[in-house]
């Protein structure tokens, strides 16, 4: 696959799971849901602009640079705090069906678009990998964030991978 394409093909991948998002942030009740929901389409949106602004940058100079990608979302010392809370104080979340099917959705959005990026990282020429290693990266920090709120509100019993409840007798 040629850069111009990988990067146009990139973009629509993000249009399509922020609109995914920007549906479930108004439509999710639980509080908590939905600013999740904001927050990864905020996330997409940035892609968006910023895979837009490569695309620019290489149909006018045939070059593209990789600045640095920022992401919205917490560093891993939040999803340690986050850890150690639901380890403390479990709380359960009810959802209604139309909540969770909208965190199946994403998923499985996350899921393609981070196939297709791990697929760019493996087949794109050297100097290209990069631009997309990042957008990997991130990708599957989604994938676990999603997962997580899967888990959490379908009572898998865990969030974050940790245990909110014991099936073992006392």
């Amino acid at each position: 696959m040629e850069l111009k394409e990988a990067l146009t093909t990139a973009i629509d991948y993000e249009h399509k799971v922020h609109d995914h998002y920007a549906k479930g942030a108004g439509e999710i009740l639980d509080p908590r849901g939905k600013k999740v929901f904001a927050t990864l389409g905020k996330e997409e949106l940035g892609h968006v602009a910023y895979l837009e602004s490569r695309l620019a940058e290489w149909l006018s100079t045939g070059k593209v640079s990789t600045p640095e990608l920022p992401t919205v979302l917490p560093n891993v010392d939040w999803v340690q705090a986050a850890r150690a809370k639901v380890a403390r104080e479990p709380e359960r979340t009810i959802a209604v069906k139309g909540e969770l099917e909208l965190l199946k959705i994403a998923l499985d959005l996350e899921r393609q678009t981070s196939g297709f990026y791990a697929q760019l990282v493996d087949t794109l020429p050297a100097e290209y990998r990069g631009l997309f290693a990042r957008f990997l990266e991130i990708e599957q920090a989604h994938l676990l964030i999603v997962q997580a709120e899967i888990d959490a509100i379908a009572g898998h019993g865990s969030w974050f991978d940790v245990m909110e409840f014991r099936l073992e007798a006392g």
